[in-house]
């Protein structure tokens, strides 16, 4: 079976004024990974209609999965949705499953022409739903598109990606030592990660609240034997520089 990829675009001029953190890629990374599909790549974009327009049409052929967040509410700079519409070359059409929905829920009076853009979905698209919010994203070919708001992204995320088709989850071996530097065993490392190409291999710093410092050496990836051979000999390299290995990652990190 062959590893399905994805790319995850972050849409919003207040994630790159630097207004809002984002906090979604962490989200969706963690879901993908035990799902067996590997976010590879993420990209930051403005509310332009042009660049977003242009950016979905480029990702959507050069990766299995798209993924978007932001831009689906309400107000005036929500422009997601007749974007991707636009990209895919379908109308913008009322959802009338999702308009009655909303209407239901926030009462006539309160649904007013704001809100009722929330119900406006490129022809052909199907409802994420959410647990949080009745505001729906959807789905249309291999684009998913979420809200924003964290919460509520995330509660689109447990929606959708066990629903997709489950390759072999991520898996992961880590070492740490105190004492252990990064110029100690670099071409060592180098010579590990060319024994094993279908993973990777990592090497972190770290210092803890207690002064003390040292460096974690990981590897990971999707073929669960190659990665843990790969965790023993990240094992002997550290025992080999005269560290004492200990298993998982640093405690109380600064």
């Amino acid at each position: 079976m062959l590893q399905k990829n994805a790319c995850l675009l972050v849409i919003g001029n207040e994630i790159l004024s630097g207004r809002t953190q984002d906090a979604n890629t962490r989200v969706l990374a963690r879901a993908l990974n035990a799902q067996g599909i590997r976010l590879l790549e993420v990209r930051v974009i403005p509310d332009i209609e042009d660049h977003i327009i242009r950016t979905v049409t480029e990702c959507r052929e050069r990766f299995d999965v798209i993924f978007t967040c932001g831009g689906i509410g309400p107000t005036h700079d929500d422009i997601t949705a007749e974007c991707i519409a636009k990209a895919m070359g379908v109308p913008l059409l009322r959802h009338e499953p999702t308009f009655q929905k909303l209407e239901t829920i926030m009462g006539k009076e309160k649904f007013n022409a704001a809100r009722q853009r929330m119900a406006m979905l490129p022809e052909g698209a199907t409802p994420i739903e959410n647990a949080i919010s009745a505001a729906p994203g959807f789905s249309i070919g291999n684009v998913h598109v979420m809200a924003g708001v964290p919460s509520i992204f995330a509660a689109m995320v447990d929606s959708l990606v066990p629903q997709m088709e489950k390759g072999p989850p991520l898996t992961s071996v880590s070492w740490h030592a105190a004492g252990l530097k990064e110029g100690d065993f670099a071409d060592d490392l180098r010579r590990l990660q060319e024994q094993f190409p279908g993973i990777d291999l990592g090497s972190y710093p770290y210092g803890l609240t207690n002064g003390t410092t040292g460096t974690a050496l990981v590897a990971k990836g999707y073929d669960a034997s190659a990665v843990k051979s790969a965790g023993s000999l990240l094992h002997d390299l550290i025992m080999a520089h005269g560290r004492e290995p200990i298993s998982g990652d640093p405690p109380h990190k600064a």
